[in-house]
C-alpha cells in the first residue's frame, strides 16, 4: 500500500489536514519524504506519542536510482509506505511522481489523501475560470525570457479564456510582480493569492491598471499568482 500524505501549506496550520490522514500516518512504516526534518516536525504535530526513530526515512530528491530501489524493495516487502510533500499535496508541483508511477506500474495500490492545494485554493477564491486552466510551474529566471513567458500566458488567455496560474520563489515575488504591471494588458485580471490557509491570508483578483495604484507586500510570503479573465 502507497499512501500520499498532504501536508500543511503553512507551518503550524494543522486544522487544514482531515482526521483521516493521521489514521493512515498510523499504519505506515516507511516515509519518503521531500525534507525529512520538516516531515518529523510536521507528522509530530498530528500524532504527538509518534516514536520518530521506529520508522524508515529516505529523503525523495529527484527519485535516484538508490531512492528508488529501497522504494520498491519497502512495498515488495509488503510494507505501508508513505510520500509526503513539503507543503500541499504530493506529486503536484513536487516531487514523488516518479514513484508514485513505479508503485503503478509494479501493481501497487495507490491511495491518494485529501489535503490542501495552494493551486487548487487559489482558483477556488479567484473568481476565474475553473473549467480550463493551466498551472506552469516556476516562469523562466531571466527577465527578458519571463516577459516574454508573461505575453504568451496572457495571449492564452485572450483566446481561450484559460486561468494561468503560476508562482515564484519568494524573494523574487516583488521582481515578478512589477514585470506582470509592466508588461501585461491594464485590463488583464491578476489575481495574488498569498499566505493561503494562514491568518494573514489574502486572495485579491483585479485588473493590472488598479494593482498599480496599490502594490502589495509579497516579499518572503508564499504566492500562487493568477491571471485569466472573466
Amino acid at each position: 500500500m502507497l499512501y500520499l500524505i498532504p501536508c500543511q501549506l503553512y507551518d503550524g496550520v494543522t486544522n487544514t489536514i482531515p482526521a483521516y490522514v493521521l489514521e493512515a500516518v498510523k499504519q505506515c512504516q516507511v516515509f519518503y519524504v521531500e525534507n525529512e526534518r520538516s516531515a518529523r516536525r510536521y507528522l509530530k504535530s498530528l500524532w504527538q506519542p509518534m516514536v520518530i526513530d521506529n520508522y524508515e526515512w529516505h529523503t525523495i530528491h529527484k527519485a535516484e536510482p538508490a531512492v528508488m530501489q529501497s522504494f520498491i524493495r519497502s512495498l515488495q516487502a509488503g510494507k505501508t509506505v508513505a510520500i509526503l510533500s513539503e507543503a500541499g499535496c504530493p506529486c503536484i508541483a513536487d516531487p514523488g511522481h516518479l514513484l508514485v508511477a513505479k508503485a503503478q506500474h509494479l501493481g501497487f495500490t495507490v491511495k491518494p489523501l485529501v489535503g490542501p492545494s495552494s493551486i487548487i485554493l487559489a482558483l477556488m477564491g479567484s473568481g476565474l475560470n475553473g473549467q480550463q486552466f493551466r498551472f506552469s510551474g516556476y516562469l523562466p529566471i531571466d527577465g527578458a525570457a519571463r516577459r516574454k513567458t508573461l505575453l504568451q500566458l496572457e495571449a492564452t488567455v485572450q483566446t481561450t479564456s484559460e486561468t494561468q496560474l503560476f508562482m515564484e520563489t519568494p524573494y523574487r515575488n516583488d521582481q515578478l510582480f512589477k514585470d506582470m504591471l509592466q508588461c501585461l494588458h491594464p485590463e488583464t485580471l491578476l489575481c495574488v493569492a498569498a499566505d493561503i490557509s494562514a491568518a494573514t491570508q489574502s486572495i485579491v483578483t483585479k485588473p493590472i491598471h488598479l494593482w498599480k495604484s496599490s502594490p502589495p507586500p509579497l516579499h518572503k510570503r508564499p504566492v500562487m499568482f493568477l491571471i485569466g479573465r472573466y
